[in-house]
């Protein structure tokens, strides 16, 4: 939902929020004292709800009230590309900073659960809204935010000024945490997180709370409210889908296409078969979560074409094995290949089925515990742990 265009401005993106739900009558105060505009540079490329895609170039200086209406409307905004490697006025290749949608910024910030006196650890400061609105709650002093990319750092710390309010902003490697500064009484993460790192259990208070965007390198992710036990341990549910960037130091190096099929042309060694189930079934952000969790060390790629069919193509991490099914319109039986010791297709097929057998779980039934040994997804409760 975004604000009525007779609503531009915070007044009409308040009330979108509110009537959303993710918005509480608590943190209005903090959102009219942190406008988002000051949070946001004069170039951003904005989102697109419901998806990852970016839409054209906004300038300020060329089209303030195009740029007044994307900033206070509830989507994400790209502010940097290519960790800032490109420069133009196209989209770049991939989005490396922005400026999150609202409904999720302050989705996340209801699931943190942050008040007075707490002390919070932001991981990935951005532009520095996020920061700045927890700043505002708690007070300059009990926050620390830490930015891998220099110049986003510099960037987000005048924004911060500029609003009047000093949060601790560290220029490093937010897997580390900041030790300094510990314990916290709540940790956020504004990057997507493949694993959580232990570090931010072990400088989280018993009790306190980690809130951050988890997902496999295969697709699909949520995010996941953890509570720090006694033990060590770290566990709680999954509250909502998400779409973040991902934590730089976690981002996959995934080999190209060429070297699954070792110079051989398609099938190469590949074994043929056939099914029944349609690559558009499995396609769903919760469905990719859910197959993500049965089928590990994968992730998947498609080639369209002019036609509208397609076919998706499978790769293990290891670069050993390989599967693709091919898509038309209008048939029911599609063409499956699979190369390498591990059957990919047949793989994925069964984790779909297996979330079928459980009532199709949609992402608040699935949780994650985090110990010294790493992460360890479930369903319903931490004892149903997901058997791979």
């Amino acid at each position: 939902m975004t604000a009525r265009k007779e609503e531009v401005g915070p007044s009409g993106l308040a009330s979108a929020l509110v009537a959303s739900g993710a918005l509480q009558s608590d943190w209005l105060p903090t959102f009219h004292a942190v406008p988002r505009d000051m949070f946001v540079p004069a170039r951003i490329w904005p989102g697109i709800p419901a998806g990852t895609r970016q839409n054209a170039l906004v300038d300020r200086d060329t089209d303030p009230n195009g740029w007044l209406t994307a900033v206070y409307s509830d989507i994400p905004l790209t502010t940097q590309w290519d960790d800032g490697k490109h420069t133009g006025d196209d989209v770049g290749r991939t989005p490396t900073s922005s400026n999150s949608q609202p409904r999720m910024v302050f989705g996340m910030l209801g699931d943190l659960d942050v008040r007075k006196p707490h002390k919070a650890m932001e991981i990935g400061t951005g532009t520095g809204w996020n920061a700045a609105l927890m700043s505002f709650r708690l007070g300059s002093e009990k926050v620390v935010s830490i930015e891998y990319d220099p110049e986003v750092a510099k960037a987000a710390s005048a924004n911060l000024r500029d609003a009047g309010l000093s949060p601790l902003v560290i220029v490093g490697d937010g897997r580390l945490g900041y030790p300094e500064e510990a314990p916290y009484d709540r940790v956020i993460a504004t990057c997507s997180i493949g694993e959580v790192p232990y570090t931010w259990v072990e400088q989280t208070v018993t009790g306190g709370i980690i809130v951050a965007p988890w997902g496999t390198g295969y697709g699909g992710e949520a995010i996941a409210r953890l509570v720090v036990g006694s033990d060590g341990t770290a566990s709680g549910h999954f509250t909502r889908s998400s779409a973040f960037m991902r934590l730089r130091q976690q981002r996959a190096n995934r080999a190209q296409h060429a070297v699954y099929l070792k110079g051989q042309e398609w099938p190469a060694d590949g074994v043929k078969s056939t099914t029944t189930l349609s690559p558009a079934d499995i396609d769903g952000w919760v469905e990719q979560f859910a197959i993500s969790l049965r089928v590990p060390g994968t992730f998947w790629s498609v080639e369209n074409d002019d036609d509208g069919s397609y076919v998706v193509w499978f790769y293990s991490d290891d670069t050993q094995s390989w599967a693709s099914i091919d898509y038309e319109p209008g048939v029911t039986e599609y063409l499956v290949v699979q190369s390498g010791p591990r059957r990919l297709w047949d793989e994925t097929e069964a984790a779909y089925q297996w979330w079928e057998e459980q009532g199709r779980p949609n992402f608040d039934r699935f949780g994650l515990t985090v110990d010294s040994g790493g992460d360890h997804a479930w369903l319903d409760t931490p004892d149903n742990l997901i058997q791979i």
